[in-house]
Parts: C-alpha cells; sequence; structure tokens
C-alpha cells in the first residue's frame, strides 16, 4: 500500500458583510489613501460589526459552508483545530464554540495560536493526525476578529488588519497528492515586537492596562517587516530546496497576506513571478490566521490536481513556517 498523506479535500471561506474602505480610515486617522495603497497594497478590509460575535461565529460560518460543499455530515468529523490569536474568550477554545454551533459532538477540538503563522502550524498538526491513519475527516480552520484589538487611533497599525475566516477538510489520499512536506519555525526573542500587552495572566485587565490601551495590538512595523520579508523568504525557499523544487515546478506561491511588499520580496528570493502568486491583500488586508486559506477560497476555480503550491507565513512570536502541497483536486 502506498504511503498516506493528507489531502485537502474541500476550501471554503467567510468575510463579514462590512467594509471599511481606505476613504473610511481617513475620517479616523490622519492617512490617505495613495499612502495606504503604496505601502501596503491594501484598498479596503472586511469587519465583523455585529454585537456578540467573535471569532466563532465567522470560523463556524466557513466550516459550515465546507461541509455542505463537500457533502459531509458534521458526525463525520475526528478532529477540528482552529487557528487564533482573537478567541472569543480567554477559555474555553474557539474550536469548541464552533463544533457547538455546528453540532459537531464528542471529538477533540483546540486552539493553535501562532498568530499569522496559525494555519500552516494548524495543517502539520492536523495532517499527522490523518498521515498516522488515526482520523479520517479533519478540519482545519483559520478566524480572526482582527478589529477587536485594533486602536484606531493608530494609523500604523489600524490600516492593515481585517477580519475573516478559512477552514479546509483534510482526508487521506494514496495517490500521493496533499500535504508532502511542511516546516515550522518560531524565535521567542521577537515577542516584543508584535503583541496585546494586556489581557493575560501578566498584565490582567485594570484601570491602568486600559488606560494605557494595552489591550490593543502593538507592533514595531520596521522590525516586523525585516523579520518578515527574511524569515518567510528563507523558510519557502528551503521548502523548495529540500524537495526539489524549481521556480518553474510551482505553480502557485500562497503567502500570508501582511504586506504587498513581503510577498513581492518573498516571490523574488523564490524566483517565482508575480503572476505565480495568490494574492487578496487588497480587499480583505490581514486577516492573520484567515489569510492563507481565503487566497485558497478566491483562488479555487484556477487550481488543478497535481498543481504544487508552496504556502508561506510569518506572524507574531515571532512564528513563521511553509508548507508543500500538491493539490488534490
Amino acid at each position: 500500500m502506498r504511503q498516506v498523506t493528507a489531502s485537502i479535500s474541500g476550501i471554503e471561506g467567510y468575510v463579514p458583510d462590512y467594509i471599511l474602505t481606505n476613504a473610511e480610515l481617513e475620517t479616523l486617522v490622519d492617512t490617505n489613501d495613495e499612502w495606504i495603497v503604496s505601502r501596503t497594497g491594501i484598498r479596503e478590509r472586511r469587519i465583523l460589526k455585529d454585537p456578540g460575535l467573535g471569532s466563532s461565529h465567522m470560523g463556524a460560518r466557513a466550516v459550515q459552508g465546507l461541509l455542505e460543499k463537500t457533502n459531509t455530515d458534521p458526525a463525520e468529523i475526528d478532529l477540528l483545530i482552529c487557528a487564533t490569536i482573537t478567541p472569543d474568550f480567554v477559555f474555553p477554545s474557539t474550536a469548541n464554540l464552533i463544533c457547538d454551533q455546528l453540532g459537531i459532538r464528542n471529538i477533540g477540538s483546540f486552539d493553535v495560536n501562532a498568530a499569522c503563522s496559525g494555519f500552516v502550524y494548524g495543517l502539520e498538526l492536523g495532517a499527522q493526525f490523518i498521515e498516522t491513519g488515526k482520523y479520517k475527516k479533519v478540519v482545519v480552520v483559520g478566524t480572526d476578529k482582527m478589529s477587536a484589538v485594533m486602536d484606531y487611533t493608530d494609523r500604523r497599525t489600524c490600516i492593515l488588519f481585517g477580519d475573516g475566516a478559512g477552514a479546509v477538510l483534510l482526508e487521506p489520499n494514496y495517490e500521493g497528492y496533499g500535504v508532502i512536506d511542511t516546516l515550522i519555525r518560531a524565535d521567542g526573542a521577537g515577542y516584543n515586537n508584535l503583541l496585546q500587552r494586556g489581557g493575560g495572566s501578566r498584565y490582567p485587565a485594570t484601570h491602568e492596562t486600559v488606560d494605557a490601551r494595552m489591550h490593543y495590538l502593538y507592533q514595531d512595523g520596521q522590525q516586523v517587516f525585516k523579520s518578515a520579508v527574511r524569515n518567510m523568504a528563507d523558510v519557502s525557499a528551503e521548502m523548495m530546496e529540500r524537495n526539489r523544487l524549481s521556480h518553474d515546478d510551482v505553480a502557485w506561491l500562497v503567502p500570508h497576506q501582511a504586506n504587498r511588499r513581503i510577498i513581492e520580496a518573498t516571490a523574488s528570493r523564490m524566483g517565482v513571478g508575480m503572476d505565480k502568486v495568490m494574492m487578496n491583500i487588497e480587499r480583505y488586508g490581514n486577516t492573520t490566521a484567515a489569510t492563507i486559506p481565503l487566497c485558497l477560497w478566491d483562488y479555487e476555480k484556477q487550481l488543478k490536481k497535481g498543481d504544487n503550491l508552496i504556502f508561506s507565513a510569518f506572524g507574531a512570536g515571532f512564528t513563521w513556517g511553509s508548507a508543500y502541497i500538491k493539490w488534490a483536486y
């Protein structure tokens, strides 16, 4: 029997209806459309405005669409992994809440916190459960409500992020398609350059932490940019080298949608033309753990069975990673 691989057998995304344009941001902070587009490539982003709804709502909508599209009964799912840094609550996990909303019972479900690299981390975990034969159907969902941690008086960060979710179904494959290789990396020395300082066990919520705006995302943009360019490029090049892939062999680069210039630098290092790069940052901004599956969702009709895809991501932690996928349908 041929070695089993974990193939992506379905993909679905969800974004909220509300569109936050650059023009609207101009009314909130000192910025303008030309400045935002030239530096980030972002023109608009989606925002979950509905009160009382969190990341689980978007994740559940993406998973519900995935199950319907693949004609999968919720009772067939063996495991659900949720990548998020904006959980509905500190506990229980957002994965638990997604399962509850969809009527998925009596299975394992847990969250992965690897920031913008979360989907790649979750994919590696999910693939191993399939490869060992432990499970037959695993859902990996990336969902983040970044608007919940945005300071809309900080023009350096509020222009970058949006809300959204994307989910994939992993199933066994015996034809050599699916997740061929993965690489995940981390360096905690970079933690202070991109984080939410307040709300955890180190700095629980107090009047002082709220007044100091510690519950919003903080980012040292220059340091994050340098690290993202270097590590996304390095890990993607390493993935190609260890699997003996040339730029001609790669059908698509699927990069984390953080910044257009970071994406272009990664593609250049890999020798991949921009015509082979999935990009939707102009419409969604940075949706953190949801960016890669949302790209797959947008480009699904252009994918062909056997296409070689390279995923590349970088996020807070610092974390980064890459995956080599041979598309299965």
